[in-house]
């Protein structure tokens, strides 16, 4: 039991800090990618955290296998190179142990990483997807920035505002609005000098800008027929969409209850998805404790480019299996499994080959 604490201890430290390390990196550059649209006017700003806290559970359900692959690797290879491992083997501790001895910490992170995939993550992928899908929260987005054209596709608007003081009064306004209900697509272009955004009343809550010293220019490219009217006073109901900010996948959302039920070549990949990410933990995990044997004179980090590749194809099949899934191309119904046992059948292979060659050597030379 002090053998079987001592290395689980080690094991999950190395996995803690690795996961907590790959958190903080990719959290950074996906907090960089929505402040860098919400300074744009993309998305509300007010968003950006409870958006943020939601996708978490999604990260660490990728994040924590490859924690633990990468912290079984650096806390066996520690071992190695410090001799620590080869007074274990000597004291009685063989492969067969040893790879109990992974399997527990390696169970507790697949339990975590079951719980995350089967229950939690669709939670917070239902709670980001009302968040983005909401169409009231479009109207926060509607408020312009200076200095910089606000295209938006969905809507069939570009926006554009030359600076805007400290009152929140907008000057050098410019809107560019197309319809396309027509034969023909018309566009309608909006100039004026100075502007503000307001809402209509309390229950409908629209956004309108008035604007002030203005035109409007009204007709279809390429014909002469224009539309010119100037005012000196004109309000401009925005836009927006019934579909929200953008579309989250429905799928990711889905209860796993839901999913089980449900005959969609999408579900059943999404749910085999999930089901496949506890399992391929502890692959990864006896795929780590194979690939960590290394020669104390080379150090510990020679077998980590193998195992890494290792890993990327193991991960590489799983994600193209999925969408062979989703597209209904799959030569039979257990591809996904099958790239399961393969991958087992590689890590046990690594872990008992060495052994069993050994054996087969010394009864060569016996002999």
């Amino acid at each position: 039991m002090t053998i079987l604490r001592y290395l689980s201890r080690d094991i999950i430290f190395h996995t803690i800090a690795v996961s907590l390390i790959l958190l903080l990196i990719i959290f950074t550059g996906r907090m960089s990618k929505y402040l860098a649209e919400a300074a744009v006017g993309e998305i509300p700003g007010d968003i950006l955290f409870p958006l943020m806290f939601f996708r978490i559970p999604g990260f660490m359900e990728l994040i924590l296998p490859l924690g633990l692959f990468i912290g079984i690797l650096m806390s066996y290879g520690r071992l190695y190179v410090n001799s620590e491992m080869v007074v274990l083997f000597a004291s009685g501790v063989g492969n067969s142990l040893l790879l109990f001895y992974t399997l527990v910490p390696a169970g507790l992170v697949a339990v975590l990483v079951s719980v995350l995939s089967l229950i939690i993550t669709p939670i917070g992928v239902e709670k980001s997807r009302m968040l983005l899908e909401d169409p009231k929260l479009i109207r926060d987005v509607n408020s312009l920035v200076s200095g910089r054209f606000q295209i938006k596709d969905h809507l069939g608007s570009t926006t554009y505002t030359e600076s805007i003081d400290q009152e929140g009064v907008m000057h050098g306004i410019f809107l560019l609005e197309t319809n396309s209900d027509l034969e023909k697509s018309s566009i309608t272009v909006t100039v004026a000098q100075r502007g503000e955004l307001k809402k209509d009343s309390a229950s409908s809550g629209n956004q309108y800008m008035e604007l002030t010293n203005g035109a409007r220019y009204k007709g279809i490219p390429g014909e002469l027929a224009y539309e010119v009217i100037e005012f000196d006073r004109y309000g401009e109901l925005m836009r927006l969409s019934q579909d929200g900010i953008r579309k989250v996948s429905a799928v990711d959302s889905k209860s796993t209850a839901a999913l089980f039920i449900s005959k969609e070549a999408e579900d059943i990949a999404a749910l085999q998805w999930r089901i496949s990410l506890p399992l391929a933990t502890l692959i990864l995990a006896l795929i780590a404790q194979s690939m960590s044997r290394t020669n104390p004179r080379k150090g510990r980090y020679m077998t980590m480019l193998p195992a890494f590749l290792i890993y990327v194809f193991y991960i590489l099949a799983l994600g193209a299996v999925r969408g062979r899934i989703e597209n209904d191309k799959l030569f039979f119904s257990g591809e996904m499994w099958l790239v399961h046992f393969i991958f087992f059948l590689v890590a046990i292979g690594l872990i008992f080959g060495s052994d069993y060659w050994n054996s087969i050597r010394y009864r060569l030379a016996k002999n």
